[in-house]
């Protein structure tokens, strides 16, 4: 038999393959991107968020989520839970309804849609006559009251959504009960909302956008009551005993009506223009709850003067002399008030307000004085400022999670201590058994630390780098100061604040020491800062030295931003991480890598000048080495845009181009030889032609110019203990790549930590390595006598790492966005090579050494590369032999933004941005998965068609349960996949938020890969990483 197996083909190989490697998307971390509706069950309490992308989404305890996508991928307008059920309603822009349910399958709860239905009127009637503008889910769960645009309401039965026609209630039967000097037809139009009676379910309500509200009796079908408003109608709300409601309008005003036996038509109680007597905003939804003391709570949204505040997004709160207007810096979406459920209580209660915002999720505590916000444990707004760049710290030791932890507790002191009020469901997923961080660079020149460990990324604690620099803004300002009489009565809340004092604050590159506890960050004017963690507060002086790139290159002269300013003297910084020196490259270029080794104490950074080396412990600038190329004046034009210098090169080559025609023609002029100029010109096309070919697997590899702009910019630096002058002795050494296709070698000499204070570092140049092909150097790798990657800094020292093998041989891996490369070590010369862009027609974009256990044993594991390439795809390459293992699709080739913003773990997951406020997560192991597990508690529902796998999975609908295999996925599933992909994809905002802070491309909801095996075991919401 062996001889009819491939060459290359090794059973045992793949066997083992299929246990160490598998491709899922898991979870989504962060806001949903475009909300547009809210729902609220107080029975299951859980918060429901669709989109404009026509997903939905529900949230309970931290843990329980459930995601769901509509086909249509049309806009949510509304979701309504149906009363005491765990069943819900959504309403989508094309008019269609979707009727969803919570099951309970394999140990988990599923998010299910059961029906659809669109409501068809007679033939030639228009479409008013069935546009859906409101929805009442009626209390006895049989039947469903929509109102529409004609001002009919009709009666749908759940759950099959048949139309019953006799009990429509029709404009006509309205208007007969009404006196005809109060009412006429127009009166009827436009259902702008329905409320069944709070102690009557045989009793609604019915407001008509002209003003008419109507108690309409269901039994006998006829109108009770009727109450004429003078203003356009927006929205009612029953009081609890059912005695009073309120209604609010277009013109700013509520006002409040009494619902008596004796007196069929009533005049308001009182109406009130809270933000008056100037015209004000339509008050939009309002909210009546009463309370034991007796001043009822009385909530809504809007209502501000037009001329001073008109642009403002509020929520008021009024609660006896105490009003605050609740002023949020995105559009206001929807709201709701968590209050007492319980039929039997005589008051509401109400103990939270829930805003969902444009841009996040505001919760506020109004049981507490001074109506403070909620820590949200979920939702996190990852774009408060925008995205820049990320960095994933995995296995965190005790004593530093805890020491973040507790500089983020104090940075949090004037949150509301409530426990988290949505809190619907049990999540069953084991705890995370280590801890993993996550960091987020920003515009606005803060580093934010994410707790990745499990499906719920929560935000632990902030870093501001602004207190180190002279900025516009005072860091002391305080959004939320208020005069006393100011009115009205605005409080700044939430955290989004997408608007940067300086851009040359934004971070670009982090790394932090998760041992020593130093992190690095660098900016986008060159500014390089050096931290230590401290648990108290501090006031220092933060040292500064400058690293001159150009120091030795006369006539260069930098167009681009200037450094950014200092402040002078001692600056105070709060716990947590503190800088204590600040390197300025000189120019101020964006800083384009960066690496630390916090056991010699150095950081080294680079731009697209050079690169340097600095002593963080000695505060001492060790050497600096200018990358610049002769032509690089592109390098020096300002800060670094791939699109920028890609029509720059263009536009270069085709001056040059004419150029030559015009000194051709000059010298035609002169009697030169037309045919040897029309042959000159033909070969500067063909040159041309050949410069601008754009399909990779068809370029020569060799065809780089050393010309090409940027071929100074380092994209890489590495700290290594290798032998790189000789074979008998191992040294300190620092490498670096460019995008040149350069390699650089330096050997540091690090005094012993006795003398380390005393004695310089030194630094000498040994090793320069011009690859062939000048591919821009992507990543460098030390393996060692073992073909094992040298271990981090400290990572032995704290026994979590086998010392290397510093007896056999040492090898140099060189990747560069064209091939791999292994080079012997300290000779450098070429042992093994993979060429992925001549063979596979791809380039690499990001690359990182991963461990991949088996999901049967776990003693075995074994370290491979994870290869992001230019066209979404994820390879997975063994070291040190350089085979490809397995490739997956992962995110679309035209997403360059999620390309760009990809990071992988060290055990084999990765976070891309599928949106400016959202990251998707991927595993490429089998043995650690981090994905949702929860239950909701709930009667069954009969009915099974299309399935949803509880929790957020990856935005397409799933239809396998926890251990099925990936023959068990259906094509409802594998169409959904496409649908969830189409949705993002098309919406242009994505392309235009994201674009302003990563190179290109919009944010996209890539094909999700389902299938999974049963293989080993999985630790769900809180996956080993």
């Amino acid at each position: 038999m062996r001889r009819f197996l491939r060459p290359g083909h090794d059973p045992v190989r793949e066997r083992l393959k299929r246990d160490l490697f598998q491709f899922n998307k898991t979870v989504e971390h962060g806001f949903p991107h475009q909300p547009s509706a809210l729902g609220y069950s107080p029975f299951l309490r859980l918060m429901a968020i669709g989109t404009r992308s026509g997903a939905i989404k529900l949230y309970g305890a931290p843990g329980v989520e459930f995601m769901g996508l509509h086909e249509e991928n049309n806009t949510v307008m509304q979701i309504h839970f149906i009363p005491d059920q765990c069943q819900l309603v959504t309403l989508l822009d094309d008019n269609s309804l979707h009727l969803w349910s919570l099951k309970q399958h394999g140990g988990t709860s599923e998010l299910r849609e059961e029906h659809r239905f669109t409501l068809k009127g007679p033939p030639g009637s228009p479409p008013s006559a069935t546009q859906v503008t409101a929805v009442l889910p009626h209390s006895s769960r049989e039947v469903l009251y929509l109102g529409t645009e004609s001002g009919n309401i009709f009666v749908v039965e759940l759950p099959s959504f048949r139309v019953l026609e006799d009990r429509t209630i029709t404009p006509e039967a309205v208007l007969q009960r009404i006196p005809e000097d109060n009412c006429n037809r127009r009166s009827c139009e436009l259902v702008e909302a329905l409320r069944e009676h709070p102690k009557n379910p045989d009793h609604i309500l019915i407001g008509y956008s002209r003003g008419l509200i109507v108690l309409w009796d269901l039994q006998n079908n006829k109108a009770t009551h009727y109450f004429l408003g003078s203003q356009q109608l927006e929205n009612l709300y029953w009081q609890k005993d059912g005695s009073k409601f309120i209604s609010c309008h277009y013109d700013g005003s509520y006002s409040q009506w009494p619902v008596s036996s004796d007196n069929r038509q009533s005049e308001p109680l009182e109406n009130t223009v809270p933000y008056g007597p100037f015209p004000c905003k339509a008050i939009s939804k309002i909210y009546w709850q009463t309370t034991k003391n007796g001043l009822p709570y009385i909530i809504f949204q809007g209502g501000m003067p037009r001329a001073s505040y008109g642009d403002r997004h509020s929520i008021s709160v009024i609660h006896g002399s105490q009003q605050t207007a609740f002023d949020f810096t995105s559009r206001v979406i929807d709201f709701f008030i968590i209050f007492s459920s319980d039929p039997a209580a005589d008051f509401d209660d109400p103990s939270a307000l829930v805003v969902l915002a444009e841009e996040e999720l505001v919760v506020i505590d109004l049981k507490s004085a001074g109506w403070p916000a909620v820590h949200p444990p979920y939702l996190a707004s990852l774009h408060c400022s925008a995205i820049t760049c990320s960095h994933h710290v995995s296995n965190i030791p005790l004593k530093l999670w805890e020491r973040i932890i507790s500089a983020g507790s104090k940075q949090n002191i004037h949150y509301s201590t409530m426990p988290w009020p949505i809190d619907g469901g049990t999540n069953i997923a084991p705890d995370p058994p280590q801890r993993d961080l996550l960091l987020t660079g920003h515009e606005d020149g803060t580093v934010r630390f994410w707790d990745a460990s499990g499906v719920c990324l929560h935000l632990l604690y902030k870093l501001s780098t602004v207190r180190v620099f002279l900025t516009d803004a005072d860091p002391n300002d305080n959004m939320n100061t208020l005069g006393e009489d100011e009115w009205p009565p605005l409080r700044k809340v939430g955290t989004f604040d997408p608007y940067s004092d300086d851009p040359r604050l934004g971070i670009q590159k982090i790394y932090l020491c998760k041992y020593s506890g130093y992190l690095a960050v660098a900016g986008t004017a060159g500014q390089v800062l050096v931290m230590e963690l401290n648990d108290e507060d501090a006031e220092h002086v933060v040292d500064h030295a400058e690293a001159d790139l150009l120091q030795d290159q006369e006539g260069y002269r930098w167009k681009g931003h200037e450094k950014l300013k200092t402040r002078d003297g001692p600056v105070r910084f709060e716990a947590g991480f503190q800088p204590f020196v600040l390197v300025q490259c000189q120019p101020p270029a964006v800083v384009t890598s960066l690496a630390l080794h916090s056991e010699w104490k150095l950081v080294a950074f680079g731009t697209s000048h050079g690169f340097g080396l600095f002593d963080h412990q000695q505060k001492r600038l060790v050497f600096v080495k200018c990358t610049l190329h002769p032509s690089d004046q592109l390098a020096l034009e300002g800060p670094l845009s791939r699109v920028k210098s890609l029509k720059k090169s263009l536009r270069q080559s085709f001056r040059r181009i004419r150029r030559s025609r015009v000194s051709s023609r000059k010298r035609r002029g002169g009697g030169g030889n037309a045919s040897e100029v029309q042959e000159a010109n033909a070969k500067f096309d063909q040159d041309v032609l050949q410069e601008m070919e754009l399909a990779p697997v068809q370029r020569k590899i060799e065809a780089r110019s050393a010309e090409d702009s940027f071929t100074g910019f380092v994209r890489t630096l590495y700290f290594a203990d290798t032998f790189l002058r000789d074979s008998s002795r191992h040294c300190p050494s620092l490498w670096a790549g460019t995008n040149g296709g350069t390699v650089y070698a330096f050997c540091l000499r690090v005094p012993p930590a006795e003398r380390r204070m005393d004695e310089p570092v030194r630094a000498e140049q040994a090793k320069e390595i011009q690859l062939m092909h000048r591919a821009p150097v992507v990543g460098i790798l030390v393996l060692d006598g073992r073909s094992t990657p040298l271990p981090e800094p400290l990572e032995v020292a704290h026994d979590l790492s086998k010392s290397p093998d510093m007896q056999g041989s040492h090898q140099l891996l060189v990747v560069s966005e064209e091939q791999f490369k292994v080079f012997t070590l300290p000779k450098v010369s070429s042992k093994l090579k993979l060429k992925l862009t001549a063979l596979e027609g791809c380039r690499v974009r990001k690359v990182t050494v991963a461990n991949f256990g088996s999901c049967k044993t776990d003693d075995y594991s074994e370290n491979d590369l994870a290869v992001l390439t230019n066209l979404g795809d994820i390879q997975i390459i063994s070291l040190p032999f350089l085979k490809l293992q397995i490739r997956y699709p992962c995110i679309r080739k035209e997403d360059v933004s999620g390309i760009a913003s990809c990071v992988f773990t060290k055990y084999g997951q990765g976070f891309y941005l599928i949106s400016p406020s959202e990251f998707e997560r991927f595993s490429l192991s089998t043995k650690w998965l981090v994905e949702p597990r929860c239950i909701v508690d709930m009667p069954e529902v009969t009915s099974n068609n299309h399935v949803h796998k509880s929790g957020t999975q990856n935005a397409a609908r799933k239809s396998r349960g926890p251990g099925n295999s990936p023959g068990d996925c259906g094509e409802d599933e594998r169409k959904s996949v496409r649908l969830m992909e189409h949705a993002l994809l098309n919406d242009e905002k994505v392309l235009k938020e994201i674009q302003s802070t990563l190179e290109g491309g919009r944010g996209s909801y890539a094909e999700k890969n389902s299938s999974r095996s049963p293989l080993g075991h999985r630790l769900s919401n809180g996956g080993a990483d």
